[in-house]
Formats: structure tokens, C-alpha cells, sequence
């Protein structure tokens, strides 16, 4: 996933709940394309000096471990054409196949103010998850955060996303290019 960009160098987390009150989560400085044991930090939810070493999003994914107990894994991430698509649309409706069957319709969540978002962050993502009884929250011009308690599961929903969003905006691009049958 790295390599297509849904992580980059210092921005993505990815996390894994490993006992009721802990979990495992990536450094603050981890490159996802090489990520080891070094780069993995085991954290309590009460939190210690290992929490500055930790992904700036260690504290959402406390959030949503505390607050859904079918999240398993967690992740954060920054797909391009999802991302991008999320800048102009409310919406995503997929029109391909696997898009429509195994995501349908997702409402693009608009945080407003990015000034202070990382303080409401905390609240907001695991509290959208619930009311909308989803497990996948795209936010504008921000990314992805969605939660699974399969990880195979989690990385197949994104990338259909990411191939759906990617369809949609060739579908909306107007560059005089056309088939006409």
C-alpha cells in the first residue's frame, strides 16, 4: 500500500488492538515501505513517555478501540484519488462493480476547520463510525480512516475504494477524450 501511495513518508497510521486496554501502533517516524520491529511501538491506553515516540493518530485509534469493541485493526490513510475525489464531492457512489457490491454509497465527512481538527479528531471519527454504523469514514481533503477486525478485509475495502474514486474521476474528466460508438 505504500508503494500506491496510500501511506506516505511520515504520514499513515496503522494499528493493531492486542489485548482489551493496549495495541500496537507504527512510529512517528516510520517509512512504511521498510517497517520493522523498530518502527512498531506497543501502547497502553493509559498513556506514558512511549506515546511521544508514537503516530501522531495514536490517540484516535485509542478512541476507537475504546469506543468499538469489533475494531480489531485500524488504519489511517491518505489514498490519492479518493482524497482528491473528496475534495469536490459530498458523495461517493460507486459505479463499478466491486465498488457498488462491496462498498455502496459513502458520505464524505467535511471537518471544516483543519486548524483545529486533531483536537476533535479524537471524538468525531470514533462517534461518526457509530452513528453511521460504518467501518469506513473518508474525510475531505484529509483520508481515510477505517477499522476492521480483519486486516485482509480492511486493505481489499480500500483499495476497491481507491480503484472506485480513481473510475470515478476519469468518468468526470473532460479532456476531449471520448469513444463514440
Amino acid at each position: 500500500m505504500f508503494r500506491k501511495d496510500f501511506y506516505g513518508i511520515y504520514h499513515g497510521a496503522l494499528s493493531a488492538k492486542t489485548e482489551s486496554n493496549r495495541f500496537v501502533i507504527n512510529t512517528n517516524e516510520a517509512i512504511f515501505d521498510a517497517i520493522d520491529d523498530e518502527h512498531l511501538l506497543e501502547l497502553y491506553f493509559d498513556e506514558d513517555y512511549r506515546w511521544n515516540d508514537a503516530s501522531i493518530d495514536a490517540g484516535i485509534h485509542k478512541g476507537i478501540y475504546k469506543k468499538i469493541t469489533d475494531a480489531k485493526f485500524i488504519t489511517f490513510s491518505m489514498p490519492p484519488f479518493t482524497t482528491a475525489y473528496s475534495l469536490e464531492h459530498n458523495i461517493i457512489d460507486p459505479k463499478d462493480y466491486f465498488g457498488h457490491q462491496e462498498l455502496g454509497q459513502i458520505t464524505i465527512y467535511d471537518p471544516k476547520n483543519f486548524d483545529d481538527w486533531y483536537d476533535r479528531a479524537v471524538t468525531e471519527i470514533p462517534k461518526y463510525f457509530i452513528n453511521n454504523k460504518t467501518n469506513i469514514m473518508v474525510i475531505r481533503g484529509y483520508g481515510i480512516y477505517a477499522y476492521n477486525r480483519n486486516l485482509h478485509e480492511m486493505a481489499k475495502q480500500l483499495a476497491i475504494l481507491e480503484k472506485s474514486c480513481r473510475l470515478l474521476m476519469l468518468e468526470n474528466e473532460d479532456d476531449g477524450i471520448g469513444f463514440d460508438y
